[in-house]
């Protein structure tokens, strides 16, 4: 086990050194100018002895190759300049609403599998009767509704109309309901009716008929050898959510006007900040690689032929 998990590590490192040259240069080859923009917010007029000083102070003025190499000696340091909005430490901000949006991404997650595994098992056993039918509409509302809808509707209905949650801010435990449900609905759809498809396709293999025939109950079968078996595809999607649900925390952060690094990003995207945008791209990056890292490892735990195959292939 060990040696898949630090082949995974090793095959991550050639990934984010393509992601870093590709957030360098979609940056710092597009229409905008980081210096035009640095004396923008540094309320600065813009003649052109101020522009090729703000060049020069930013290192603009360099081979791109020089740029991104001294940019990314920098990032290997967690040092990524100084926001032109702020004049403070990017590094400083972002890892301050970090947690922030880690913690609306995580009840997110939690919501989604809470949901999805009873209602897609739920859905699997009632088969063509109510339960079934229940889940089907409530998949086609989900993946049909877009999140920012969604929220929109919910600070309506239970902030405005009722008043039962607060509808902006970051606070207690019904602070974040609204901004969680909205990130999590889609996701949790899509993994009930994955749940329910292998379960079903479960319920029809072999082996699962020649354990009715050996007498084993029906209830140790679901749970030992249809639930399992069919959740190892579910962790797979899983990590696949985590790209879902990070892009819906951004866009719930702007609606409910939730301190986390999506609406710092969406201000520093409004702004040009570009030392803010590069951190941001990059670290939603290394979070959504080491996500699927965690899904590889747990996949290879809950299915040993995984690690089997791989030590085959090497051998």
């Amino acid at each position: 086990m060990l040696k898949f998990i630090v082949k995974r590590l090793l095959s991550m490192i050639p990934l984010l050194l393509i992601v870093s040259v590709v957030v360098f240069l979609i940056l710092h080859l597009g229409p905008n100018d980081p210096a035009m923009s640095y004396l923008r917010l540094s309320n600065i007029p813009p003649t052109d002895e101020a522009l090729a000083n703000a060049r020069a102070e930013l290192g603009l003025n360099r081979p791109l190759v020089v740029q991104y190499f001294e940019w990314l000696s920098h990032a290997l340091r967690l040092d990524f300049g100084i926001s032109f909005t702020t004049k403070a430490p990017v590094t400083k901000h972002l890892l301050h609403y970090l947690p922030n949006t880690l913690y609306l991404a995580g009840v997110s997650m939690l919501i989604t599998i809470v949901f999805s595994l009873p209602l897609g098992i739920m859905a699997a056993k009632y088969k063509g009767r109510w339960p079934d039918h229940f889940s089907r509409v409530l998949a086609y509302i989900g993946v049909s509704t877009p999140s920012f809808w969604l929220a929109f509707i919910m600070i309506i209905v239970f902030g405005v109309k009722l008043g039962w949650l607060p509808t902006m801010g970051m606070g207690g435990l019904r602070h974040v309901i609204m901004p969680a449900v909205s990130v999590a609905l889609m996701s949790t759809c899509i993994n009930m009716r994955l749940i329910r498809g292998n379960m079903l396709e479960q319920m029809h293999s072999r082996h699962i008929l020649y354990a009715r025939l050996r007498g084993v109950k029906e209830s140790y079968i679901t749970r030992s050898h249809v639930l399992k078996n069919s959740l190892i595809p579910v962790v797979t999607a899983l990590g696949m959510h985590v790209g879902e649900v990070l892009g819906g925390a951004v866009v719930a952060e702007v609606i409910f006007a939730w301190p986390g690094v999506g609406r710092y990003a969406v201000a520093a995207i409004n702004n040009r900040d570009f030392p803010v945008m590069q951190c941001f791209i990059l670290m939603m990056t290394v979070i959504f690689v080491l996500c699927n890292l965690f899904t590889d490892i747990l996949y290879a735990a809950l299915d040993p032929r995984i690690r089997l195959e791989e030590a085959s292939s090497n051998g």
